[in-house]
């Protein structure tokens, strides 16, 4: 079966060097290294954030002949820090009805939609941002550290959503300096060191 995200080569001149990653279907490989080694750039990089070189496949296609929107519809990046721009949560949303559908799943209320941007706490922030990421349905999730904010109640809801997401066939690449919730989301970790993938575990 041909991986659903490949990456051949990848390169941003001085910060990464990176070639030969392939992700499936259902797959999802923990990101991990020191402070600095160049993970969340590595996330940046492959939803086409920043400048960068090198050949990207999705299902097959290479990210040259996708639009840019395209590319960032079918893979979605969730940062640490999510950007709100609106003074409410509800236009920051596409549709009200999928986004209500979600809520339950991360620990919110239905009327979490309608809070102000200024009230949320940085967990709510992060939940939130997943499920607006979630609304175009991408095929690969980037994501920095998602249960970094949560309490462990929503940290295991979390778990649990992104679990269902694997079992339906969609891909993630997750950033995380927790070695036990590696082991429980990943089938295997990808190390990085000084921006380029590393054979085992950083000091």
């Amino acid at each position: 079966m041909a991986p659903l995200l490949k990456v051949v080569r990848l390169v941003r001149e001085g910060l990464l060097e990176i070639g030969d990653i392939s992700l499936a279907a259902g797959e999802c490989f923990a990101l991990r290294g020191a402070s600095g080694a160049g993970k969340s750039l590595l996330l940046r990089a492959l939803v086409d954030l920043d400048p960068n070189e090198g050949e990207i496949f999705l299902e097959g296609v290479e990210r040259q002949r996708m639009s840019a929107s395209d590319w960032r519809r079918k893979i979605a990046y969730l940062p640490a820090e999510s950007g709100w721009w609106a003074s409410h949560v509800l236009p920051h949303m596409g549709e009200r009805a999928k986004a209500e559908a979600l809520l339950p799943a991360v620990k919110l209320p239905k009327d979490a939609l309608g809070w102000q941007v200024t009230r949320l706490s940085t967990g709510e922030r992060q939940r939130l941002a997943l499920i607006r990421a979630l609304l175009n349905e991408p095929r690969v999730l980037l994501l920095d550290e998602p249960t970094a904010a949560l309490d462990q109640e929503a940290a295991r809801a979390v778990e649990t959503l992104l679990t269902d997401l694997l079992a339906q066939g969609r891909a993630m690449i997750m950033v995380t300096h927790d070695a036990a919730q590696a082991e429980r989301l990943a089938k295997r970790s990808l190390f990085l060191e000084a921006g380029r993938l590393a054979a085992g575990p950083a000091a």
